[in-house]
């Protein structure tokens, strides 16, 4: 009996030890790490419209459904890239535009904490923007670095998907044992592609909802503000303040008065609140079974170890590793703690099929 002690207790700190390991090596890799994973995730909704293009085009075949995706996508991003190049300039010179009122609000928060007010440019003539400009051009070039990485991935992952299916077969020796890697991926696969297309939509949904009420308050930039709202809507629960947050923030910025600025936060608060408690729980048919303390741990992990990177992938990564763990005895307690119901094994089952 001790000797079966010792045994368990030796087996739970190697586990212990190798996780540690693996969150160093994935943090010291995170410049590899990160953008192979992002290529993956759009290779994952490129192959999904894919699919549905082959599903209302049974004729077309597989190559054109899948260059379409590829086109399709790529005009998105085109649009995304434009809105951003022409709204981003007129954003910072609407901010230089408003330096008196930010002055006056500076001023008037300095003095309800009981500090001495200063203006914009006092504060800004206090730092050196030396080591700013650096790191502002450090992150570019980073950005510029990894959306090329992940293009790169993304064209060798979709030209050697037709390899994967003939490396799985060589992989396992049994047909059972191929169907049920195949039932894993399929999975995995389903609930990233639900999570994403969720996300999307409802981020749409809200972009373009916020964009008329603040079309209708008369906010500067509606356009680039709705397009930062869509996108951080992918990000859990931090998504959904930043999107209701800044806006109303710059509102009092460009406003006079409060009026204006409460009416815009009511607003897209009502409009954050309406799709996540009306719409999402009738999009979501199939549950992604997650714990919503899990998304929060998760958030923060993934967070803290790829930064903005990881705060996207935060969800889709918890799936995959939930998905993973429920398939072995020896982890599955894990799998159960992650899930909602206590039934990591339910994820990508219909709900009626859960009841």
């Amino acid at each position: 009996m001790p000797v079966a002690l010792n045994a368990s207790t030796a087996r739970n700190c190697l586990v212990v030890i190798a996780v540690i390991v693996a969150g160093a090596a994935m943090r010291w890799m995170g410049d590899i790490i990160t953008p192979l994973l992002l290529a993956i995730f759009l290779a994952v909704m490129v192959d999904g419209l894919a699919r549905q293009i082959r599903r209302r085009a049974p004729s077309a075949p597989s190559g054109v459904a899948v260059l379409a995706s590829i086109l399709i996508f790529g005009v998105l991003l085109a649009i995304a890239a434009f809105i951003v190049a022409g709204n981003g300039s007129g954003f910072v010179g609407s901010l230089s535009s408003h330096e008196p009122k930010l002055n006056a609000l500076i001023a008037r928060f300095a003095i309800g904490l009981g500090l001495r007010a200063e203006t914009i440019d006092q504060i800004l003539g206090q730092l050196d923007p030396t080591p700013y400009l650096t790191f502002v051009a450090q992150a570019l070039q980073g950005l510029a670095s990894t959306a090329i990485l992940v293009l790169i991935y993304l064209g060798f992952l979709i030209a050697s998907r037709h390899a994967f299916e003939r490396k799985a077969v060589k992989l396992f020796a049994s047909r059972e044992e191929r169907q049920d890697a195949m039932l894993v991926f399929l999975r995995i696969r389903d609930g990233i592609e639900r999570y994403l297309w969720i996300q999307t939509v409802l981020g749409l949904v809200i972009a373009v909802a916020s964009w008329v009420v603040m079309m209708l308050i008369g906010l500067d930039d509606a356009l680039f503000w709705a397009f930062l709202i869509f996108v951080v809507n992918y990000i859990p629960i931090v998504g959904a303040v930043v999107a209701i947050a800044a806006p109303a923030l710059f509102a009092l910025v460009q406003f006079d008065g409060y009026a204006r600025a409460g009416i815009l936060l009511a607003c897209l608060f009502l409009i954050t609140f309406v799709v996540g408690n009306i719409l999402l729980p009738r999009m979501q048919g199939h549950s992604l079974n997650m714990d919503p303390l899990v998304v929060l741990l998760s958030l923060a992990f993934w967070g803290a170890l790829w930064g903005l990177a990881g705060m996207f992938l935060s969800t889709p990564l918890t799936v995959l590793t939930m998905v993973i763990l429920a398939q072995f005895p020896g982890s599955r307690w894990i799998a159960v703690l992650l899930s909602a119901d206590g039934h990591p094994e339910d994820l990508g089952r219909p709900t009626a099929e859960k009841a």
